[in-house]
């Protein structure tokens, strides 16, 4: 029997509409949704492709996604590939499962003007698969052009979600179980500000949080620390329901590859951010996306971004060694070698885990509020990893916000082990 199923590669917002594409596919269809973030992701894109026809010589094969969008052809000219299809038009189920009619369907996002389809023109999202935490998409595309980075041309300009469409997906969710959902986008800081009548960010969250009052839980996904509004921090401060857990899309702790990246804030600025959360709420956990090895970087400028680790008190890394994409920039730019990269990416990563660990010590005795997801495991309103012990007949119903107190750290797992009683 021809396989049915998507395949989501790469981040947050591709894995929200692999669920809305799942609801629209035929049988007998697999969607590969792309990632095009490095040359590494395209690389392994193409080697999915191969594999799952390989396993699945019957299937249709619909390859969709960043990496679709920006080299089409190139995907249509492999011969396990039956159809490739744009960013705009992969949530259209009617163009996703055509038959007939053009191989490729990709139209030039640049001049896109919408975003969000599924929150207009479909029917919203009722649930996700085997979660507790859902995603809510609130805008798409940037409109900014760091030398890194050749997303913006994958996904277009900045576009934001109605805001009525936001909250309306929002209480569907909830009202079908899911104890926390997740602001998602490609530059969600950048909320409203390519549309005068909607709010910013931070005024959305409120309007949500207003809207939806059994909401238990908001999180948020990458922030930029050069457009972090003030109402972010006032939330901090005053809603218990607005999780005190940050991510900075940080990239370097170094002012010189800072302005070689083209990002917007200085060092600085960004531990003005930190104090800023911290004097609102003193408990406030950061994670970071953190580049190793960017061109140019010498080990004095990498010094600083490692010292930035412990000195802004990161807790939550994600590291990456620097990969050229090939039509940024920072692609022509002098190379830092590979193994010096992949050194320095492994020294970040072991002082997120030195931080993590400080974390986790630092929490055991205290009582944990964890949203059950899976089985007896969970997340804290600081996004700490918790396993639990449990009473016999203590209540572990997945989908809901238990109390329990933690007893231990799981090095290995980088994990709480809370015990939750009767």
């Amino acid at each position: 029997m021809a396989e049915t199923r998507v395949v989501t590669l790469g981040c947050r917002l591709n894995t929200l509409e692999s669920e809305i594409i799942a609801k629209t596919m035929v049988e007998g269809t697999i969607v590969i949704n792309t990632c095009a973030v490095t040359a590494e992701a395209e690389r392994q894109a193409r080697q999915t492709i191969r594999k799952l026809r390989r396993e699945n010589p019957s299937s249709r094969i619909v390859v969709t996604g960043c990496a679709a969008q920006l080299n089409p052809d190139s995907f249509a000219h492999m011969e396990e590939v039956d159809r490739v299809v744009g960013n705009l038009e992969k949530l259209d189920g009617a163009i996703l499962n055509a038959t007939d009619g053009p191989q490729v369907v990709v139209s030039d996002i640049m001049a896109a003007r919408q975003t969000a389809g599924h929150l207009i023109d479909i029917p919203l999202i009722s649930g996700f698969a085997e979660r507790t935490r859902a995603f809510v998409q609130i805008q798409q595309g940037c409109d900014h052009r760091c030398t890194f980075c050749i997303i913006p041309f994958g996904r277009g300009p900045n576009r934001s979600a109605p805001l009525a469409a936001i909250i309306e997906q929002v209480r569907l969710l909830v009202e079908n179980g899911h104890g926390e959902v997740v602001l998602t986008g490609v530059d969600i800081s950048s909320y409203g500000a390519d549309d005068d009548r909607l709010p910013g960010l931070g005024h959305l969250c409120q309007r949500i949080l207003d809207g939806v009052p059994q909401l238990q839980r908001l999180r948020l996904t990458s922030l930029d620390p050069a457009a972090i509004d003030d109402d972010i921090f006032r939330l901090l401060a005053e809603q218990p329901r607005f999780m005190p857990h940050l991510h900075l899309s940080l990239q370097a702790a170094d002012d010189t590859i800072l302005k070689r990246m083209k990002r917007r804030h200085s060092t600085g600025q960004a531990f003005q951010v930190i104090n800023k959360a911290r004097a609102a709420r003193p408990d406030t956990v950061f994670g970071a996306d953190l580049i190793a090895g960017f061109p140019t970087e010498t080990d004095d400028m990498f010094a600083n971004t490692l010292a930035a680790v412990e000195n802004m008190g990161l807790t939550f890394l994600h590291v990456f060694p620097y990969s050229a994409r090939p039509g940024t920039p920072a692609a022509r730019m002098p190379a830092v070698p590979g193994d010096v990269a992949k050194d320095r990416a492994r020294q970040l990563r072991r002082a997120g885990a030195r931080a993590l660990n400080r974390l986790l010590e630092s929490s055991l005795g205290d009582p944990v509020r964890v949203l059950i997801e899976q089985g007896q495991s969970g997340h804290s309103e600081h996004f700490i990893a918790v396993d639990f012990t449990c009473d016999e007949g203590a209540p572990c119903p997945v989908g809901t916000v238990v109390q329990a107190r933690a007893k231990s750290v799981d090095a290995n797992k980088g994990c709480l082990i809370a015990h939750l009683a009767a």
